[in-house]
């Protein structure tokens, strides 16, 4: 049975979220970037993305594997593309960075492409790709993770649940992006289940030794998204992002090497945080800023793109359906009914959420 909901306001949980991290040893500007990708996701009901990750964000301070005070270096560039070396950084702060670094390249040259090497979880992914589609630009960034997901046909985990996301500006309508993992859901949403006290369906992810599970506190290995397709996607993300710049993340797994997290990351994490099957959950990631008015019109482009989204949502609905979607828009729906009635939070995140604030001595949101 379901845990009861809290609703609490997006504002005061922007507070909160920005002061533990300031608290952490991030800069107010760091830690403003972080609370603000935390929940511009909880606002678009994307909650497994959300403020239920500070507990294990905190985790991962704590042993040592997200850095809240990188040295962010560029590696490598030329006119078009640049590497990062992103120190463990936690990756909005990195991610915000390398868009807007691909962003004025684009606008040089047409387009951007920029590798981050060696950062944490980027929290939800769209948040950068619509960074570039509010500029006049196409936005697409995807991941690189460490080995959580069964590929196509194994019961082990051989590559990551790679996420990608896209987005394109519209004339009328809002941003039109997609943001999906490889895999059929992506790890904050087994701990949502776990948060909310339901089991997980069938046909989501495997226990560590292989078998179907409907418990959340079980899960240890994705299973993709669509079969081979998901499969397929992830392993090649890896083969553009990760191989290309000389850091892979599945091989060294894959042949034995490597598999031992570093001495730090064995020290137990805080009180709140969640289970977590991946020792030492380091990435990397493609950003890719396109210019649109390097190639066409720009108000054209997004009349397009209005009259496409129009043309869809007038075909004719099957059957079960009363409207059909465009890529992004229940999101946008989910964010104007929590901006006016707040964010509704489960038992069990409020419970680690209260953890954290005797943690650091903060006052929790009004309701919390």
């Amino acid at each position: 049975m379901a845990q009861s909901e809290v609703r609490v306001s997006g504002e005061a949980l922007h507070e909160f979220t920005k002061e533990v991290f300031v608290r952490v040893g991030m800069s107010p500007e760091d830690a403003e970037t972080e609370a603000a990708v935390l929940i511009w996701a909880n606002l678009r009901g994307v909650d497994s993305h959300g403020v239920l990750r500070i507990p294990w964000y905190l985790g991962n301070v704590d042993r040592g594997i997200m850095n809240p005070k990188p040295n962010i270096k560029v590696a490598k560039e030329t006119p078009v593309t640049l590497v990062i070396e992103a120190d463990q950084a936690f990756g909005p702060v990195v991610t915000v960075f390398a868009m807007n670094r691909v962003m004025e390249k684009a606008r040089q040259v047409g387009i951007g492409w920029g590798f981050i090497c060696n950062h944490s979880h980027q929290g939800a992914m769209g948040y950068y790709s619509q960074m570039a589609a509010k500029q006049d630009m196409a936005g697409i960034v995807f991941v690189c993770s460490p080995p959580n997901m069964a590929p196509y046909g194994a019961r082990a985990a051989g590559t990551g649940n790679n996420p990608i996301t896209i987005a394109v500006p519209a004339k009328r309508h809002r941003v039109m992006f997609l943001d999906m993992a490889t895999s059929v859901v992506a790890r904050g949403k087994i701990w949502l289940a776990v948060d909310r006290g339901v089991p997980i369906p069938e046909g989501w992810a495997l226990d560590k030794d292989g078998n179907l599970t409907t418990d959340p506190s079980q899960a240890a290995i994705f299973l993709p998204t669509s079969g081979a397709k998901g499969s397929g996607l992830a392993i090649m993300f890896e083969c553009l992002g990760s191989v290309m710049i000389g850091n892979p993340l599945l091989e060294p797994v894959l042949l034995g090497k490597g598999t031992e997290p570093p001495p730090q990351a064995k020290k137990p994490e805080v009180k709140g945080s969640h289970p977590d099957h991946v020792a030492r959950p380091i990435q990397n990631s493609v950003v890719i800023a396109i210019d649109i008015g390097t190639f066409t019109d720009v108000e054209a482009y997004k009349e397009h793109i209005d009259n496409l989204i129009d043309g869809i949502k007038a075909l004719p609905k099957a059957e079960g359906f009363s409207e059909i979607f465009v890529p992004g828009e229940p999101e946008e729906r989910t964010f104007a009914d929590r901006s006016r009635n707040g964010i509704p939070l489960p038992e069990g995140t409020i419970r680690n959420l209260r953890d954290v604030a005797e943690r650091f001595s903060i006052k929790l949101p009004s309701g919390l």
